[in-house]
């Protein structure tokens, strides 16, 4: 019997990854739909041709990218067509600010399942507007770990901007690389231009940043804002979630255990 134990463990834990990278697939297979109505050529529609580095990175097999572009541009009939973007708002424990970026083909269902999220977690959904001033949207380059110190990157993203590329804003480092931010336009120009300086380019977006964190210190309030922020990602039309939150380090693997 413990045999048997171990083994149906193994293939609930098995079913549960394979739910989870089938959700990955179907967020990244409407993305790359949506950004194809521009065009269905990536060498000259930068939106789709991030969108399918993307889905590359996470493993989304080329079939699947194949008839995700030919749905948006129109090579495949009008389902896709029926996806939108939109973006909600609002509110979690404590008084976090939340962002959500979705990709749907019916809003009222949509708004209902988000509005249900937050509510079961003590948060609220928003009007358009409440909290997205406390956001910037920004270009993010993420650069691979390698031997480049802190004093070279700097160097090197002066570099970049006196050779005529676009102005970085920041930078984050940490153990696995670097995240270089510049403007919201100037994304296509940052890669090409880290790229062209040999930098080792990993992967590149749009991303919201919120400049004035939330702070929590209550596990109290933590944990439900957590537990919100997590059931929101497991919604169907979600494609991200951006909030506000900060807390210490300490706090939240004590609240994750």
């Amino acid at each position: 019997m413990a045999g048997h134990s171990k083994w149906a463990q193994i293939k609930r834990t098995k079913a549960v990854v394979d739910a989870k990278r089938g959700a990955v697939f179907t967020r990244l297979g409407r993305e790359i739909t949506v950004a194809a109505r521009a065009g269905g050529d990536p060498a000259g529609n930068f939106q789709l041709r991030t969108a399918i580095e993307k889905a590359k990175a996470a493993g989304v097999p080329n079939a699947n990218i194949e008839r995700a572009i030919a749905k948006g541009s129109g090579q495949a009939g009008g389902e896709g067509d029926q996806f939108e973007a939109v973006r909600y708002e609002g509110y979690g424990p404590g008084g976090v600010a939340v962002l959500i970026e979705a990709f749907t083909d019916n809003r009222n269902r949509t708004a209902a399942d988000l509005r249900l999220a937050f509510s079961k977690h003590g948060g609220n959904l928003g009007e358009t507007g409440c909290v997205s001033y406390l956001f910037e949207q920004r270009s993010v380059v993420r650069l691979e770990a390698g031997d480049l110190p802190e004093e070279a990157l700097l160097e090197r993203l002066l570099e970049l901007e006196e050779a005529g590329g676009p102005a970085v804003v920041g930078y984050n480092l940490d153990g696995e690389g670097a995240d270089v931010l510049a403007a919201y336009a100037d994304l296509e120009a940052l890669q090409d231009g880290l790229r062209g300086l040999g930098l080792p380019v990993a992967g590149w977006e749009h991303r919201w940043i919120a400049p004035l964190p939330c702070r929590l210190d209550s596990e109290d309030t933590l944990r439900p804002c957590l537990r919100m922020l997590d059931a929101l990602e497991e919604l169907d039309d979600v494609r991200s979630v951006t909030s506000n939150l900060e807390a210490d380090e300490d706090l939240l693997i004590a609240v994750m255990e």
